[in-house]
């Protein structure tokens, strides 16, 4: 019985789960995003552009001098990389003849100069690989990894890379008893917008990954002074303790920086205090900050500097016991008589019970509501 077949496991760089090729040294022919892409390489015999003939994969140019190309993948989920697929498919006259892989695990969100300096290793040697084909190499490495580096002696073109492996979750960014707080579907909405030309502020709380960069929230190219913003009012009161801002897709017109404030009032003019400051962003990257002191708030202010697009914003947090309460008591409120009594019996209430409460809606506080549904309330 031979060994387990590494291609069995997810592919951890995927375009569609969120990663991305974030720095290569030429992509002449063919665009270094290519690389990733969940669907198979492509191939029209006829298309030809203004750089030549067509490719669905990563193409550099004929290299003249010493050296070779590369190109940086950032992966949607780091982990412990057991093997790669170089796949040369429809690169004849064209592949590579050598390719080697390396890997580096690395803080934050690093710019190129930080990928360029980062310490590598390698998970794959010098090796030759074939035209037309996926190349199946396999790897022996136990540690985890945020990023690889894909190199080709010296030049040509690569259709897809896979990147196959075990997650290894960061810790630090699992919050106990978390939810997105500012989720569409959970009942968080905008408030306020200070422009929304090209995208929908809605998109930025929309469930799922966007799959474009239509998807997101895309405000005009500011001309004066100022900045955008969004303002959204939480499902309930809640303690945001993990705050994501994705710019995925956004590759030449994302924000420079963020900054996140909150308020412990659902509507008026409040007082604003500081989640996040003012912190500088990375295009194409679903950035995700611990926030250093969560105090409870109900709604929030995500600021970007000075415009561009967020493909989605998440505040991921537990609710606060009144928040909790506010919630059930709403849903409680708007629920038809019908599914109320049904749900009402499902949580332990008596029919005589469920008929007085439905009597007396709507309630304005969960201390009106009887036991045992109180404690369910409170967890």
């Amino acid at each position: 019985m031979g060994a387990p077949d590494f291609r069995r496991l997810p592919d951890l760089a995927l375009r569609s789960r969120g990663g991305a090729v974030v720095h290569a040294s030429d992509e002449s022919f063919a665009e270094r995003e290519n690389l990733i892409k969940p669907e198979p390489p492509g191939f029209d015999p006829a298309a030809f552009g203004h750089k030549g003939k067509v490719y669905d994969g990563w193409e550099t140019r004929r290299r003249r001098g010493p050296g070779h190309d590369h190109a940086v993948v950032r992966l949607a989920a780091p982990g412990i990389v057991h093997g790669v697929v170089v796949d040369t498919a429809h690169f004849t006259g064209n592949h590579p003849p050598e390719v080697s892989v390396e890997a580096a695990g690395l803080e934050g969100h690093p710019d190129t100069g930080a990928l360029l300096a980062a310490e590598w290793r390698t998970l794959v040697a010098r090796t030759a690989v074939a035209a037309g084909t996926a190349n199946a190499l396999a790897v022996d490495d136990p540690h985890r990894y945020t990023h690889v580096r894909l190199s080709i002696y010296p030049d040509g073109g690569v259709a897809r890379l896979r990147v196959h492996g075990e997650v290894v979750a960061d810790p630090r960014l699992l919050v106990a008893g978390a939810q997105d707080l500012a989720a569409l579907v959970t009942g968080g909405r905008v408030l306020a917008c200070s422009n929304d030309y090209y995208g929908a502020p809605e998109n930025a709380i929309a469930p799922g990954s966007a799959r474009t960069m239509g998807e997101g929230w895309e405000n005009a190219r500011r001309r004066g002074p100022g900045n955008d913003f969004l303002e959204i009012a939480l499902a309930a009161a809640g303690e945001p303790r993990l705050l994501e801002v994705d710019t995925s897709y956004f590759l030449h017109n994302a924000p420079a920086e963020a900054a996140v404030s909150g308020a412990e009032e659902a509507e008026g003019p409040g007082e604003w205090f500081p989640l996040l400051e003012r912190t500088p962003l990375r295009p194409d990257t679903p950035h995700r900050f611990v926030v250093a002191a969560p105090r409870p708030a109900a709604r929030l202010r995500l600021d970007v500097y000075p415009d561009g697009g967020i493909a989605r914003f998440r505040a991921l947090g537990p609710l606060t016991a009144a928040g909790r309460a506010a919630l059930w008591v709403r849903w409680l409120n708007t629920l038809p008589a019908a599914q109320a009594r049904e749900a009402l019996a499902e949580l332990g209430l008596t029919r005589r019970q469920a008929a007085e409460l439905l009597e007396r809606r709507p309630v304005e506080t969960a201390a009106e509501l009887p036991e045992p549904l109180g404690a369910v309330i409170r967890g």
